[in-house]
């Protein structure tokens, strides 16, 4: 193999193989792989400016029985602390929503064992009687796999299900890295790598978009990260020509701080900045039939967030008015819809407000400004 002749189809889109992969990130230098990755993405994004959302994530529940040993944040059945989320709760999180201009909320939780479709189904078609115009990017793989599970019905069943109920969109959430050796040791108690990419080509079935995501630097392999990279884009391959499919890729490096991880396993957060952007400008060349890569910047912090904009990221997320999962495994990074903006435009772009759908959406004439406490 050639660094410079992989790197030479890759900015012809050409699919490259997980070995192929693996060998541009041991030869390659970084500054080659963020030309070619950065290429691509004027091809692909051609708008050119870098995008953003304002959105919520509010906890539907923190009970779960899945154990991961990277979330401090569930907590066992019948746990002093353990909660499920009551709608004059999100009726104040949602009011509150509006007024800092966000239009989303992400809903996730934990495998609470007595909550199934009629939960959720209830629960989405009280929030947008409520609220029209609310979207609902909500749960992810594992949850659909675990409603699927108690309630003795498909995938395709329970998502067709939530989507009548509300559901706009299905967030990547659970995938970490869908090679089963390390769900085994992590996350065994979640669905399969396999499973996860099923309950999205069932979503891509009835057009309901979703993202991907991967969170790397902890027990996997490089081969096994790149064995999911190829994963995610075959899935992609196969969903109908007129379905969404994975609209985003998201990676992140592991957050060690209290996890089980690191207390048991010594098992630490070692993905240096230029790693991060490494693997970014991987992502985007090993998946080219997926047009958005996302730059963590509530993991890896701004600066090296906005260095990756130039290294094959288009997109910075989410604001995230509340987020609780990552941030109680140590990620400390914070925005507000002022401080993001400046942040892209110090990048040299433009900021864009956007949709779950990465439509582009005006900033609201009067929205508050987010104070953050730390």
């Amino acid at each position: 193999m050639n660094v410079n002749n992989l790197l030479e189809r890759a900015l012809n889109f050409d699919f490259l193989s997980k070995e192929e992969g693996m060998f541009l990130y041991n030869e390659a230098a970084t500054a080659d792989l963020a030309y070619v990755a950065n290429e691509l993405r004027k091809i692909q994004v051609p708008h050119g400016k870098v995008t953003w959302q304002i959105d919520r994530n509010v906890n539907t529940t923190n009970v779960c029985i899945a154990n991961c040993k990277f979330c401090n944040f569930f907590r066992r059945p019948g746990h002093e602390e353990s909660y499920i989320t009551d709608i004059e709760t999100y009726k104040q999180k949602i009011e509150e929503t509006f007024r800092y201009g966000g239009d989303q909320l992400l809903l996730q939780g934990g495998h609470h064992p007595d909550l199934g479709l009629n939960f959720y189904t209830t629960l989405f078609k009280q929030l947008k009687e409520l609220y029209p115009s609310l979207k609902l990017h909500s749960l992810g793989p594992p949850e659909i796999a675990h409603v699927a599970k108690l309630e003795g019905m498909s995938h395709l069943e329970v998502l067709q299900a939530m989507k009548e109920a509300g559901l706009d969109s299905l967030p990547g959430a659970g995938a970490e890295i869908l090679n089963d050796r390390v769900r085994r040791l992590i996350s065994k108690g979640k669905c399969g790598g396999q499973e996860w990419l099923d309950v999205m080509r069932a979503a891509h079935k009835i057009n309901l978009p979703t993202s991907a995501t991967m969170m790397f630097g902890h027990i996997e392999t490089l081969e096994e990260r790149f064995e999911h990279l190829v994963w995610i884009r075959e899935v992609q391959s196969e969903k109908p020509a007129d379905a969404h499919g994975f609209i985003a890729f998201i990676p992140w490096p592991f957050q060690d701080d209290g996890t089980l991880l690191k207390r048991l396993r010594g098992i630490t957060n070692d993905v240096t900045a230029d790693e991060y952007i490494r693997m970014i400008a991987l992502s985007r060349i090993m998946l080219p039939n997926i047009k958005n890569i996302q730059a963590s910047w509530l993991t890896v912090g701004k600066q090296t967030a906005q260095i990756c904009l130039h290294s094959g990221a288009n997109d910075f997320g989410s604001i995230m008015i509340e987020e609780n999962v990552v941030s109680a495994a140590g990620a400390p990074h914070r925005f507000t819809s002022k401080s993001i903006q400046d942040a892209i435009l110090e990048a040299g772009f433009e900021p864009q407000l956007r949709t779950q759908t990465y439509k582009f959406r005006e900033l609201p004439e009067q929205m508050e400004e987010q104070v953050i406490n730390y």
